[in-house]
This record gives C-alpha cells, sequence and structure tokens, in this order.
C-alpha cells in the first residue's frame, strides 16, 4: 500500500510540473529557518557528520566532507550582454543568499535553478552571506564560471540584539543577515534580490529583478488575508504608543525569504539601525514571539511595493505536523519555496517525500555516492 501512495504522490507531481511548464519553458534551457539541531540531509549522511564533528573548532578546515556535482555551464541566448567578473558592472542581476554547512545544499540548488532558469545567467552575480567563508570553494567546485562574492557575516554584530523565540530555530543570527546587506555589499550595488536557501526559481529571475519599486525600499508578495495581528503580543497591542505604528498605514504579511531591496535607499534613511531598534523594544517589552520576521514588518509592512505571488509559492514546507505537505497556491508559479518545517532533501533523503518534491529534486547537485568513495 505504501509504495502505491508514493507512486500516486508522484504522479501527481509530474502532472503538476506540466501544468506549470509554460513557466519552466519561458526561455531555452528553465522563511528559510535555521537551527543548531536542524534535522536536515546532515542527519543522513555519516561522512558530513564526520567531517562536522571533527573539525567543529578548526575554521580552516576545508569543506572537503561535501560533494556536489558539477552543473553545466548556462548560456541560453547568443546575444546576452557581455559582462566582466567585477561587481560593480552595470548589466549584473544582484542575488544575495545564505550560506552555511546545515542549509548548504538547499543554497546550491537556488543557484542551480536559477542560472538554468535565466534568460542570460552569465549577468547574474551572487552574494553570498556565510559564517564559514571556507564554504567559497564549494560553490566554486559546483559552479566554476560563476560571478560571485562570498561575504563573512559575524555572529556578534546581531547576536546582542536577539531575543528569545517560540522556537530556537528562529534564534540563530544567520537568520538576521539580510538585515545588513546594505552595509556588506558594495556602495556600487544599489539594488539587489534576497533568497533563502530553501526555494527554487523556475522562470527568469531579470523579471524579478526589473520589478519597479516605485518609491519603496523593499518590494515582496503580500498576502493581506493573513491575520496580522497574530505577529505581535497583546502586550503590543494594548500599548497605544507601539499600536500607533501602524496607525497611517494598511499593513499586510510579507514573507522575508523573497524580497527586491533598494539598497540605495536603504543606506539613506538607516533601515538596518531602525531594525535594530525594533529588536532592542523586543529585548525590553516582548512584544512579539517569532525571529526575524516581525522586525521587518514593523518597519516595512503597509510600505511595500508589491510583487506577483508567482514569485512566492512559499509554504511547500508544510507546518509542525509530522510528514504533512503542502499544496500550490492558484495561480503561476515562476518561484518554488519550502518554507516551514520540511524541507525537501530531507524528506526525499528519507524516502518520505511530499509530491512537490520532486519539482526540487532536478536541481540538486548533492553527489553522496564520491564521500561514500572516500
Amino acid at each position: 500500500m505504501m509504495w502505491i501512495m508514493r507512486v500516486s504522490g508522484f504522479f501527481s507531481a509530474a502532472l503538476l510540473l506540466i501544468v506549470i511548464s509554460p513557466s519552466l519553458q519561458s526561455f531555452p534551457p528553465t522563511e528559510a529557518i535555521r537551527s543548531s539541531h536542524f534535522q536536515g540531509y546532515l542527519r543522513f549522511s555519516p561522512a558530513v557528520n564526520h567531517y562536522h564533528n571533527q573539525n567543529r573548532n578548526n575554521h580552516n578546515a576545508a569543506p572537503a566532507a561535501f560533494s556536489f556535482q558539477q552543473a553545466p555551464f548556462f548560456r541560453n541566448v547568443a546575444d546576452c550582454e557581455s559582462t566582466s567578473n567585477h561587481v560593480c558592472h552595470p548589466s549584473f542581476i544582484h542575488i544575495a543568499i545564505t550560506l552555511d554547512e546545515e542549509y548548504v545544499r538547499g543554497s546550491i540548488a537556488a543557484v542551480h535553478s536559477a542560472l538554468q532558469n535565466a534568460l542570460c545567467p552569465e549577468n547574474i552575480f551572487f552574494h553570498f552571506l556565510a559564517s564559514d567563508t571556507n564554504l567559497e570553494t564549494l560553490v566554486r567546485s559546483a559552479f566554476p564560471r560563476l560571478n560571485f562574492k562570498v561575504y563573512h557575516f559575524d555572529h556578534n554584530r546581531v547576536r546582542k540584539f536577539i531575543s528569545s523565540s517560540v522556537r530556537h530555530a528562529l534564534e540563530q543570527p544567520l537568520n538576521y543577515a539580510r538585515n545588513y546587506l546594505a552595509d556588506m555589499l558594495e556602495p556600487c550595488v544599489r539594488r539587489v534580490i534576497y533568497l533563502d536557501s530553501d526555494l527554487v526559481v523556475v522562470d527568469d529571475v531579470s523579471k524579478l529583478w526589473h520589478t519597479s519599486l516605485g518609491s519603496r525600499t523593499v518590494g515582496a508578495p503580500e498576502y493581506c488575508r493573513a491575520n496580522f495581528t497574530k505577529y505581535f503580543t497583546d502586550k503590543f497591542w494594548s500599548n497605544p504608543n507601539l499600536a500607533s505604528t501602524f496607525a497611517y498605514r494598511k499593513p499586510c504579511y510579507f514573507n522575508t525569504g523573497v524580497m527586491v531591496m533598494d539598497l540605495g535607499k536603504w543606506r539613506r534613511f538607516g533601515y538596518t539601525r531602525r531594525i535594530e531598534n525594533w529588536m532592542e523594544i523586543q529585548k525590553e517589552r516582548r512584544i512579539y514571539e517569532l525571529g526575524s520576521l516581525p522586525p521587518f514588518l514593523l518597519v516595512f509592512a503597509g510600505h511595500v511595493a508589491p510583487i506577483d505571488h508567482r514569485w512566492n509559492q512559499h509554504g511547500l514546507g508544510g507546518d509542525n505536523v509530522k510528514g504533512s505537505c503542502r499544496d500550490l497556491h492558484p495561480g503561476p508559479v515562476s518561484l518554488l519555496h519550502w518554507s516551514g518545517s520540511g524541507k525537501p532533501w530531507v524528506r526525499l533523503d528519507s524516502n518520505r517525500p511530499c509530491p512537490l518534491d520532486s519539482l526540487w529534486a532536478p536541481y540538486d547537485l548533492y553527489n553522496p555516492s564520491s564521500l561514500a568513495a572516500n
């Protein structure tokens, strides 16, 4: 009976792939949460676990135990503008994504998907925010011709602002790295797409890049039917001074795992410090229960440039119910996002995938066979 259910699940996913294929075929060749106790693919790879245990205190160790296949070089059209590898080149589309041992498999798949589906993949520059810059070698092995830079994110920069959360996973410092993009990236980078590590892009990312933000600093798909009040405590809403934050705004929930950010405006108006101010208030008064999302809502909700929902089909990770699976929201698909507790690589490795996980699998470059050989 179990094998029938699994076959049925994958058959459903195959049908879904046909349904969304127009966005996958637009061009020739188509809230991540980190935890120190993350039950990700490391759990299913003894070789990687051995590396992690042996090198926990050795920051100079190369990530030799991780192994990924080398992605092909994508050149989807012949007339793309030729670029240099200098970060300030004006033709670059800038994408920022975090990089750490626990989510590296997802990050590599996200990069792979963006390259494969871009009209001009050679025009994309990736900015990796990492606690361990030794992962740069791993990225280069998977993408030898990739335009990218790895930035060291110092946990101490944000640790003093982080308060306890309903889940320990939400307290991990790298969840807050997106707050510091304007400070970490070169001043010539005035716009960036921020992507979580648990998603794949199935459309040309240049369409998202060219989205107009108007006068706004941040653009993202908004979800105005969500109960916005639940993101803050009664202590927040019962305090007139705090609740008045949204008095002249029409705030809507938005997922910070996919955002287009105007870094020029961000720097000009000092939004990093504004977010830190709310985090300081949180430590004193406990005005929300979640981690890095509420400060973003406090600063930007009601002032977000709306982006089509096709660019964040989120929630595919399901909820905290073991084995739960989610369907796609109605409408077209340009980006699939496994936000939530379940990650596709975990479920695939444990032979308990959700039907939609088969849409993530083609972008997975993880190569456990080479680890077994060693």
